[in-house]
């Protein structure tokens, strides 16, 4: 028995060498990029739709050909391809001059399909670069808007923007993604116990607790202190301190993802099919470049008729930037998640929320406070009392939803209830416009968010 197993091992390691010796080592790669890919990439490709070659393939020049094909693969590759019109609209709104809520709404609308075709382009990317490297573009890139959002709210001085923002991602994934995961999930398997590895959910609960205390530590220091201007002053300090070490955390767990434990966030997805690269590496590049300057566009405007928008529909900046922006911005990548969760494969799903939950938390926020920094803006990670005590609640309620490695619908159920509630909270949850736009002193932001 023992000799046959290893009669049949040497004959895999002699078919992978010949693979090799006869050029077909791009396969090879394909397949060890697979283990690469994380769950991300993979709920966003189930909203992806496969193009029909035929009418290119009639085009007589090669360049225009091959022109047309990327266009086809990106533009009309995905489901959610009726929403690019958007873009053309916002921009034109704004070069006309229309109300500055629609070119808000038509901007959101816009920034949907973006996100995930970033997510397309680079997983096309990491199929020439191998797994590595492109685990890491996709670990970068991943929240890609949100990072680019809050670049543009900095650059404006509009620090409770940025916070508001950043904090409603967090909550989104956790409460709202999650939550409709787990509940059209168990509603569909309701007749089967829907299982997954705790092992992703502990790694990533950690990550979020070390980011809540990094949280809670400038705000407990400012109550503990009083209201002094030296205050101010040490609690940016702690700040700028504890968002080197989240950043220091992240890297660690980049590393710990792609190298040391890589089998923890191998997607379920991988031995079901063995994709390839629809596109050339320069090509892909080409229009990741473009697209990001699209969304830079749309995020500026964005960020520019935020308050606007607030006043003619009557909502909070609170409500909008912490519930509207993750719902609209990350709605190809939710909706992924909650197909998956139809499919009992709740390894995936879970892998999408906690997965980005920690990318903004460990790495974008941190950053944000860096960014900063290097501009001369006193932005700090002290949310206030509300917000942090939110996102408290928010990551130990999620914590103790999974410590069992099972799930129903009535988990999934509570979390999104408790979406509902911290979604009502903020949106009777009103700041004076104008103080939204300036840049106050750290020791005042507790001052601003309870007006």
């Amino acid at each position: 028995m023992d000799s046959r197993h290893d009669t049949m091992g040497m004959d895999s390691h002699h078919e992978a060498m010949n693979d090799v010796e006869n050029g077909d080592s791009k396969s090879l790669m394909n397949k060890g990029l697979s283990k690469g890919r994380t769950q991300q990439n993979v709920s966003s490709s189930i909203l992806r739709k496969k193009s029909d070659p035929v009418l290119v393939s009639k085009v007589r020049f090669k360049m225009l050909r091959q022109f047309l094909a990327n266009l086809q693969e990106v533009i009309l590759g995905t489901k959610i391809a009726v929403l690019f019109p958007a873009i053309p609209l916002a921009i034109a709104a704004d070069f006309y001059n229309f109300g500055r809520p629609w070119i808000f709404a038509l901007s959101l609308l816009g920034l949907a399909p973006l996100a995930e075709r970033v997510s397309f382009l680079t997983e096309q990317i990491a199929y020439f670069t191998g797994p590595t490297v492109g685990g890491l573009l996709n670990a970068t890139c991943g929240n890609a808007t949100e990072l680019i959002i809050a670049l543009f709210a900095l650059r404006q001085n509009k620090i409770h923007v940025v916070k508001y923002s950043l904090l409603g991602s967090i909550l989104s994934n956790l409460l709202l993604v999650l939550g409709t995961s787990l509940l059209c999930g168990g509603l569909a398997n309701i007749k089967k116990e829907q299982r997954y590895d705790r092992k992703q959910a502990d790694v990533n609960s950690l990550l979020l607790l070390l980011g809540l205390l990094c949280h809670l530590l400038p705000l407990m220091f400012r109550y503990a202190s009083g209201i002094e201007t030296s205050t101010a002053v040490y609690t940016l300090q702690l700040s700028r301190a504890s968002s080197i070490v989240m950043l220091i955390a992240y890297v660690a767990y980049i590393f710990f993802q792609l190298k040391t434990h890589r089998e923890l966030f191998d997607s379920q997805e991988d031995d079901e099919e063995d994709e390839k690269a629809v596109i050339g590496f320069w090509g892909a590049f080409t229009w990741l470049v473009g697209m990001t300057i699209i969304i830079a566009v749309l995020s500026e405007y964005v960020v520019g008729t935020i308050e606007a928008a607030s006043d003619s529909w009557g909502i909070s900046v609170s409500f909008i930037s912490i519930i509207l922006l993750p719902i609209v911005g990350n709605a190809a990548e939710h909706a992924g998640s909650i197909i998956f969760a139809f499919k009992n494969k709740l390894d995936i799903s879970l892998g999408v929320a906690l997965g980005s939950a920690s990318q903004i938390s460990m790495f974008v926020v941190p950053l944000s406070v860096v960014v900063a920094w290097t501009m001369g803006i006193d932005m700090d990670l002290d949310f206030s009392l509300l917000e942090t005590g939110c996102l408290a609640f928010t990551i130990i309620v999620t914590a103790f939803t999974l410590q069992d490695g099972t799930s129903h619908y009535m988990k999934g159920i509570v979390l999104f209830l408790c979406y509902i509630v911290i979604g009502a909270c903020f949106f009777v949850h009103k700041i004076p416009v104008s103080e939204t736009t300036v840049n106050l002193g750290v020791g005042q932001s507790s001052g601003v968010l309870n007006a």
